[in-house]
């Protein structure tokens, strides 16, 4: 029982930024969501289909990678969905007073940038395991399960 709460913690951490946070301020923030993602599609109305489905998303993908079904390829969604939103919003090489050192707006935005990075390896960790036969048992079968939550009974010798 402990080890399925503790595959059950991990993986809401994993989400927690997604579900509930991030697509509860798109409902309780919609108009200010829509005006955000403005700044990268200055045309309101796929702006707002934008926030609608990364809505969508945030939501489908963090409940399929909470209940094992299918969170393989959800995993690799979220990835992508980490790398589109950091290449779109936290384009810190656009600011003018990006550097390494010292006060910087810019550079709060890198590691953001770098942050939403980091997140996509942690899911792409969970859609393809850590080795080398990763991307092949993904590929063979996409829509399965990691059976998060499957535990092995010990036999007594």
């Amino acid at each position: 029982m402990l080890s399925i709460l503790l595959a059950f913690g991990v993986r809401s951490l994993l989400v927690a930024l997604f579900l509930p946070f991030s697509a509860l301020d798109k409902v309780l923030n919609f108009r200010q969501a829509i005006d955000q993602a403005m700044q990268a599609i200055p045309n309101r109305l796929l702006a707002t289909a934008l926030i609608v489905c990364g809505f969508g998303v945030e939501v489908m993908m963090s409940l399929a990678i909470l209940t094992g079904v299918a969170d393989r390829l959800a995993a690799l969604i979220l990835a992508g969905y980490c790398i589109a939103t950091a290449v779109l919003w936290k384009q810190f090489w656009s600011l003018p007073d990006f550097r390494l050192k010292g006060e910087s707006n810019g550079r709060d935005v890198f590691w953001d940038f770098l942050k939403n990075f980091a997140l996509a390896g942690g899911f792409l960790l969970l859609a393809f395991g850590a080795d080398a036969e990763g991307v092949s048992r993904f590929a063979s079968n996409p829509l399965a399960s990691s059976h998060p939550y499957a535990v092995e009974e010990q036999r007594n010798p």
